[in-house]
């Protein structure tokens, strides 16, 4: 079934995520309170909501989109290409830059939005940011009404699990066991922030962003027993 979908039809996608302010001061005393309440089985014993508040960017209610990479694959003939391109800085204009990209580039039945626990995290952090800065859902992403085979998402990771319900498996783990050359490089997701707010180089969010993007790609392609991207055949726009 997955070797019947076309490649030039899926849209692959990453997010890349900080907390809201730059700091647990910043924010207002009511929403304070209500992130002590968000996070209080999540923090470490006698680890307050301010020293937890770096991995605020975890949870849309308390954290936004910094950058939004995506990639898809041409064919010209026997050529093959993967164009990505990456959506970053205010957060309102990334998200209404990917409405317009999806609604009028991918917006057909056939098209299918494609990451890697896209459905538990950046599917659903997308949606909910998109809701609180007041812009409308596009429709690959309003799943109200729908039955689950009518959801055009696809998950890299839910692939790999094969009905295991219990089974979490990274990018990076799973790029390793692929032979995948490694998405990854001088940073990871929970130095975004820092990145971000303090080393103030969204450059370097958006490279990693855009590997995680190419990463995926790589492994559906491996699912589907097709030869790997080579450098040439990926373009950055």
């Amino acid at each position: 079934m997955l070797e019947k979908i076309r490649l030039d039809n899926i849209l692959f996608l990453d997010i890349e995520t900080v907390p809201e302010h730059p700091n647990f001061n910043a924010l207002d005393d009511e929403t304070k309170q209500l992130y002590d309440l968000k996070t209080q089985y999540q923090r470490r014993d006698g680890e307050t909501p301010e020293e937890f508040y770096e991995r605020a960017g975890i949870w849309a209610e308390f954290g936004k989109i910094v950058c939004l990479s995506v990639g898809y694959f041409t064919f010209k003939g026997d050529i093959r290409h993967f164009r990505v391109t990456s959506f970053f800085g205010d957060e309102p204009k990334i998200l209404k830059d990917f409405n317009n990209l999806i609604t009028n580039h991918f917006n057909q039945p056939q098209h299918i939005l494609c990451g890697h626990n896209a459905k538990e995290f950046d599917f659903p952090y997308m949606a909910r940011r998109m809701i609180i800065n007041g812009i409308p859902l596009p429709n690959k992403l309003n799943l109200f009404g729908k039955k689950p085979w009518e959801v055009p998402h696809l998950d890299t990771m839910e692939l790999w699990k094969f009905g295991d319900y219990k089974s979490f498996t990274s990018l990076k783990l799973l790029t390793k066991i692929l032979g995948i050359p490694s998405p990854k490089g001088d940073i990871d997701g929970s130095q975004v922030g820092h990145v971000y707010y303090v080393e103030k180089d969204i450059d370097r969010i958006v490279t990693y962003c855009e590997k995680d993007v190419v990463a995926v790609a790589q492994v559906l392609l491996r699912f589907r027993r097709e030869d790997l991207l080579i450098e040439d055949e990926i373009i950055h726009v």
